[in-house]
Order: structure tokens, then C-alpha cells, then sequence
């Protein structure tokens, strides 16, 4: 399981992630639709829980389990964190 995010970051239409011990995880936009539209700056201000990602100005939040989705079925896990 993600412990920490060390970084967050955009790039052609997924959001990725690295934690603090080095691994890249990476999620497509499609399954986020408010951070997929949103601007740069609401983006930006995202917080960490115990359990995932939360952009309150947008109200989304993305589970830290979501990174093990495969890529067309957000409903079907296909390896754990």
C-alpha cells in the first residue's frame, strides 16, 4: 500500500505519482473528470490522507488502491500496492 506521495504530477492525460520509496504509479484522467478539467492551479492544491488524494476546491478524491485499476475496468484490481 502508498504510504506517502513524494510527488504528483500530469502528464498526456494521466495523473502519476511518486512515492516515498521511489515507485511510479500512474492513473488515466478519463476515470477523474473533474481533475481531469480543472485548471493547473486546481491541480495543485491536493492533500494526503490514510487512504488516497483529496482536491477540495474540485471535490475529487482518488484512492491510493486506484493506481492498481487496470486501465479499462476501475472495478478490477489486477496486483497490489
Amino acid at each position: 500500500m502508498i504510504k506517502t506521495i513524494h510527488k504528483l504530477w500530469f502528464e498526456n492525460d494521466r495523473i502519476f505519482v511518486e512515492t516515498a520509496d521511489g515507485k511510479v504509479l500512474s492513473q488515466p484522467m478519463r476515470f477523474f473528470p473533474r481533475l481531469r478539467y480543472a485548471t493547473d492551479t486546481q491541480r495543485s492544491e491536493w492533500t494526503e490522507s490514510h487512504f488516497g488524494l483529496h482536491w477540495e476546491k474540485i471535490d475529487e478524491d482518488i484512492s491510493f488502491e486506484s493506481f492498481a485499476w487496470q486501465e479499462n475496468d476501475p472495478n478490477t484490481l489486477y496486483h497490489h500496492i
